[in-house]
């Protein structure tokens, strides 16, 4: 398939290399006005040249030098000397190393040697107890009256599966967890699970850490239904979406893992396609203002009936104009340079915290959105007339980026009148990072309750992340918690004000 590739991408590029030749030929003897569309047609061919070998051999990557300054950056100051880290996490054992009955005679008298009360040498050293399962024997007492009117047995542990026909009855609901949190946070497959496991001792089949997972879902299934209808009440949200594999079957696909994000809280929901009508399944009629980029489900969604407002990201507007600027470097570098200064508006102002009072959070929106009104506003205008003085070919990587920009005019300029609306998209970006390292590792899910289950953990998870919550000993928490009181829902942000 590669060489495939390779010989066709070889055929096109001898084709534009035969039409630049025509072209130039032609540009020679063209005068007048026809001069300028003809070397815009040359540049545009030229540019696709460069864009195939961009994208056969160039790494991609949305960074860009640093201009350089005419008086030099001071130079940094001296760092210490390396030293070791503090571990103020790690617990501390005592290890007290004494002499051997052989050397407790003095060399030089023969006297025998006495401790010195209080007196020791101290070193730190970082070492690893490992991981160890446990078999529990859960011993249930019986209790029976004299009149053997009664008999009583004790409570044993609490368990994920009451059912007799689910397997793995016996694991706990900390294995469970472990299981998960190795799945869904550190990416681990089942399978290379179940190895690892081999090694220290448990014999296990991956079919049974899916089961345990699974029972574990389904206990944890009320506080995701909650953590959606939570994120759901916000006035600002985030969405995005990439797609997931769903494997196996004649179901083997692609489909779409969606996010929606708030500030400290994010839901992911996978669905067959990538739609209109899916898109509408996970807002699951939101009244406020999304921030997306310019796919057009939402908005086609927005304007289907009362709903949502939408708001465009400027990080994806500048990206498009990062992958011209090889081709066009003075425009891209003037709106570029545009670009960055709105950044460092935005720069300039306080952030908003959601874990803030009311009364602190209601003065950084005010100055936000004061720095944005007097600031912000005059470069936003300049942009659009920097975008209208343009002349580019509209299918060249210049001329699309600018029919971007203003396409989604109306939605990148909303922020400038709500100072709650973020400059981009990219805290909701950064929350699919998990998923999109999950599916490296493990491929995508085997079933269509597979997906359920994964949206469920990395919702769970990447919320505890967003919140600063240990995701382990959250977990841990809300399955306790659901467990002792079916039903109970543990959202991460509660456990930071209680």
């Amino acid at each position: 398939m590669l060489r495939q590739v390779a010989v066709l991408l070889e055929r096109e590029n001898d084709k534009l290399h035969a039409k630049l030749q025509t072209l130039t030929a032609e540009l020679v003897r063209l005068r007048g006005a026809a001069r300028p569309a003809a070397e815009l047609e040359l540049e545009f061919l030229k540019e696709l040249l460069a864009q195939r070998e961009q994208a056969l051999f160039g790494a991609s990557s949305e960074q860009r030098p640093r201009p350089a300054t005419s008086t030099p950056s001071p130079p940094p100051a001296a760092r210490p000397g390396h030293g070791p880290t503090a571990q103020p996490a790690l617990p501390t054992l005592d290890v007290v190393h004494e002499l051997d009955a052989a050397d407790l005679t003095c060399p030089q008298c023969g006297g025998m040697l006495r401790e010195m009360p209080g007196q020791t040498e101290d070193a730190d050293e970082i070492t690893v107890i490992e991981r160890q399962f446990v078999l529990l024997k859960h011993r249930r007492k019986k209790y029976r009256c004299t009149c053997n009117g009664c008999v009583d047995t004790a409570p044993g542990p609490l368990r994920l599966a009451a059912r007799p026909d689910v397997r793995g009855r016996r694991y706990s609901p900390s294995f469970a967890v472990e299981v998960a949190v190795g799945k869904y946070l550190d990416h681990l497959p089942l399978e290379r699970q179940a190895r690892v496991m081999a090694r220290e001792g448990l014999t296990i089949e991956s079919q049974t850490l899916w089961d345990q997972i699974e029972a574990l879902a389904a206990v944890l299934q009320p506080t995701y239904d909650a953590l959606r209808r939570y994120v759901l009440t916000a006035p600002v949200v985030g969405a995005d979406e990439t797609w997931w594999r769903l494997l196996g079957g004649p179901e083997n696909k692609r489909w779409w893992a969606w996010s929606v994000t708030r500030d400290d809280a994010v839901t992911y929901t996978i669905l067959e396609s990538r739609s209109q009508e899916a898109a509408r399944r996970v807002l699951d009629g939101y009244h406020g203002i999304v921030l997306a980029d310019g796919y057009g489900a939402y908005d086609a969604l927005a304007r289907a009936g009362p709903g949502f407002m939408l708001a465009h990201c400027w990080a994806h507007v500048r990206r498009k104009f990062v992958e011209a600027e090889p081709h066009y470097p003075a425009p891209c570098a003037e709106i570029l340079e545009l670009i960055g200064q709105l950044y460092a508006v935005e720069r300039a102002g306080p952030g908003v915290d959601p874990a803030a009072s009311d009364e602190t959070r209601a003065a950084a929106l005010d100055l936000r959105a004061r720095l944005r009104r007097e600031r912000s506003t005059p470069i936003v205008e300049a942009i659009r007339a920097w975008a209208y003085q343009q002349r580019a070919l509209p299918e060249s990587s210049l001329g699309k980026a600018i029919a971007y920009l203003l396409g989604l005019w109306p939605g990148l300029t909303r922020c400038l009148d709500d100072p709650r609306i973020p400059l981009d998209n990219n805290a909701t970006e950064r929350g699919l990072r998990g998923m999109v390292v999950g599916r490296k590792n493990h491929y995508g899910s085997r079933s269509k309750r597979g997906t359920e289950v994964a949206a469920l953990f990395y919702s769970l998870i990447e919320s505890a992340k967003l919140c600063g919550v240990e995701p382990k000993a959250y977990l841990l928490h809300a399955t306790h918690a659901a467990l002792e009181n079916p039903g109970t829902v543990t959202l991460p942000h509660a456990l930071l004000t209680a």
